[in-house]
Parts: C-alpha cells; structure tokens; sequence
C-alpha cells in the first residue's frame, strides 16, 4: 500500500512539473505543421495503395526520426510492412438455358477467386428472389448463406440493383487464403429472368496484384516495465481522389484523421522529451482503416495482448465535442476504469473526458481499437467527433480549414497529462471483457 501511495505520489508530482513543459514542446505552430502537412492536396488524400499514402507514410516516418524513436522490435525501419491483395474484377459470364446474360443484368458478391466456374451441378443451385418481398432483406440473407448460388431478382428491383451493382463492382482488398479458397461463397444476381428451365453457367474472372501496406511505428522504451506496452494510435489513411464537387476532388481527411494522427506524433515529441515512462510506449499511425482496417488488425496479431496495460487511440479531434469546449469524449467508457484514470489525473485543470453520447453508433467497435479491444486491452478511442451532425465527415470538405486547432490542442494537452499515471506505472486499467 505504501509502495502504490508513494507511486501515485511521484505521477502527481511529474503531472505539476510536466504541465509547466507542455506548451512549449506541443505548440501551435508544431501542430498546425503536422495537421497541415498530411491534410495537404499534395497527399492527394491519402488513399490506400496510392503515391498519396506513401508520401505522407515518409512525412511520418521523418517526424518520428527527428523526435528519436526506435523502430518496433525487429523492425530496422519506421515501416511494419504487411501484403495484401487487390482484387479486381474483369468479367462475368452468366449462360442461362443456352442464352448468354447482358453484362448490365448481372451483380456478383462475394468471389475472392482469379477464375470461378460454377453451374448446376457443382454449386448450390439457383433460387429466385420473393418480388412481394423486401429486396435488401432477402439480398442480406441471400449473401450470408454461404453458398455459391446463381440468384433470379425481378425485374421489379431494377433500381435497388443498378445502385448496388454500382457499389460492388469495383476492386477489393483480399488475403492470401481467400484467394486459395475455391469453396468459398459466391452469389451471382440475375435481374429479369424468371427462371432456369435447363442450366445455367457461371463464368468470373478477376485480375489479382499483390500490395504492400505499412503502418509507421515508432518506439520509447520503459524502464522498470518494458515489457509492459502502453499505445498511442491513430489513422493516416483516408479516400483519396473521388469525384469532383464544386471543383475539388481531394479527400484531404483533416479530421479524418489527421488530426489523430497529428496528436500521436505530438504525443511522441512529448514523451520522448518527458522521459519519465517506466512502460515501453509505443506510437503507431495506422494504414487502411477506411477499407476495413487492416492496419490495426495486423498490427494487433504481432503483439501478445496480455502485453498491452493501455491503448489511446485517438480520432478526430479536431471541433468542439457536443459537451463544449475543452472536451472529449471515449469510447467504451463503462467497459473498464481507462477513462475514470484520464479524468482523475486531469483534476484541477479545465479539460474533461466523457462516456461516448453516441452508444447507438457502435463507434467502440468501428476504430482502430477494436481488434485489441475484443481480446481485453483496455483499448479506447477519444474523440470529439459530432458524428451525428458532422456534415464534413467524408467529404471533400474536410480540410484545415474546417479545424478547430485550439481544440486539438487542448485536446492532445489533456491526453499527454492524463496518461501520465498510466506511463508511470502507477496506474493499470481493467480489462475489458473479451470478446467471444
């Protein structure tokens, strides 16, 4: 008892002392650099895959090297490089009685294959769509099955279809065993027909090229407790180049989520000048979290969770929360004491940390913590997000223009003397209940 009193003592004692540096290690023009330079239209909005990502990865990768991080254990670089593979689709044949399909009549879902061939005898048949019933139900339930079926729809869901064919047909991102899974599900939609009197063909093929994608990591390791890892996160990836509105065509992702991404590297200069962590902390900006997560998702697997004592991942931070100024608010908040620490560290100062007011949105389990999350690391996301009137988020809108940058300051202040409990040792969340 003496021992965590006096812990708790000397956390105390750093936050007084720290609180006296931290505006002039994380200062406004510091960030405004960071927040600027990634949301630039010269990272042409960041896509996976694209120049953009790489250019901002290298943004990145100097900053960490100027603070004077190291690399992840067995890393010689700033890059943990991970492969997947980018699935395009070039054709689809369907043969219905002898009668080929126009291609404008077909949809397919769910092929993660180079070349599929199907027909009556080696699939789960065909089946025709209820047209008095509701088509994105029966589209759903057809979808999940699991079964490679050729699927009649009415004439009658031409628009439902042309808006979904719209969405699907585009290229996709795989792993290596999905493409070596030739029993793998795969439905094949045909609009107007109203049955299959004596067979029917499938015929797809896909282009397949191998990518490379690279979160960027850096490290300052503990003292006492290295072995015990505490992360910062956030995500450097956004939507590229889209369509043209009102003459831009750049997604810059300001908020989204270059704001976050700002805050773990300012985080970073300021902990490495700090020095004071007992745990290893470690600093990552995250790729491919627009396109299904992927970063963190590999990431997570190259770590033992019972590691992991914290995880601040942090995501658009840049305007007001819906409780004011000097304000965020954290996901999960009720699903371990992570939060309850942050906000009893920040007694006495202006800032305070929320339970998340949006429950319904799921917002726990749709960033990057969730991998770690569901494996029990206290791992949560602090925002300021007004997500439900938010009419900048995924749009061309979202530039530095549109920032708060006071409000990401304070907000990185507040993260930066919250976790400094956490980074001491002093304090250990709980754990979050897994996920099973």
């Amino acid at each position: 008892m003496k021992k965590t009193i006096f812990a708790m003592g000397l956390a105390v004692a750093s936050l007084t002392a720290s609180a006296q540096n931290i505006d002039k290690i994380i200062t406004r023009d510091y960030v405004d650099h960071l927040i600027k330079t990634l949301a630039s239209d010269d990272m042409e909005g960041r896509r996976t895959f694209t120049p953009g990502i790489d250019k901002a990865a290298t943004f990145i990768e100097k900053e960490f090297a100027a603070i004077g991080l190291k690399p992840l254990d067995g890393q010689t670089g700033y890059r943990q490089t991970f492969h997947k593979y980018l699935l395009k689709p070039l054709s689809a044949k369907v043969t219905i009685d002898g009668q080929e399909v126009a291609n404008e009549n077909i949809l397919v879902y769910g092929n993660k294959i180079e070349n599929l061939t199907f027909d009556q005898t080696n699939s789960d048949g065909w089946i025709k769509l209820d047209p008095e019933k509701d088509f994105m139900s029966q589209f759903r339930t057809a979808v999940r099955s699991g079964k490679k079926q050729l699927i009649l729809v009415d004439v009658k869901f031409v628009d439902a279809f042309n808006r979904l064919k719209g969405m699907l047909g585009r290229e996709t991102t795989v792993d290596e065993n999905d493409l070596k899974n030739d029993k793998a599900p795969a439905a094949v939609f045909v609009l107007d027909k109203e049955n299959v009197a004596n067979g029917f063909k499938v015929e797809l093929k896909n282009s397949i090229t191998k990518m490379p994608l690279f979160n960027v990591a850096g490290v300052i390791p503990g003292k006492s407790k290295a072995k015990e890892l505490v992360i910062f996160s956030g995500h450097y990836d956004h939507m590229g180049i889209v369509k043209s509105v009102e003459g831009d065509s750049i997604m810059n992702g300001a908020d989204d989520d270059a704001s976050g991404t700002s805050a773990v590297i300012a985080l970073a200069k300021y902990y490495k000048k700090w020095n004071k962590n007992e745990r290893t902390l470690i600093f990552v900006a995250f790729t491919a979290e627009e396109i299904g997560g992927f970063g963190s998702q590999y990431f997570s697997k190259q770590l033992n969770p019972d590691d992991v004592i914290a995880m601040f991942n942090i995501e658009m931070i840049g305007k007001d929360s819906k409780f004011g100024k000097n304000t965020a608010f954290i996901t999960g908040y009720d699903k371990s004491d992570f939060g309850s620490i942050l906000q009893k560290n920040l007694a006495g100062t202006e800032f305070t940390f929320h339970p998340d007011p949006y429950i319904k949105e799921n917002l726990f389990y749709r960033s990057d913590n969730a991998t770690l999350a569901a494996l029990g690391v206290p791992a949560h996301t602090i925002s300021t997000d007004q997500i439900d009137i938010d009419k900048l988020y995924h749009t061309v809108k979202d530039e530095y223009s549109s920032l708060d940058v006071e409000n990401i300051l304070s907000t990185i202040k507040a993260i930066a003397k919250s976790a400094v409990s956490i980074i001491s040792g002093a304090d250990t969340p709980t754990r979050i209940p897994k996920l099973k």
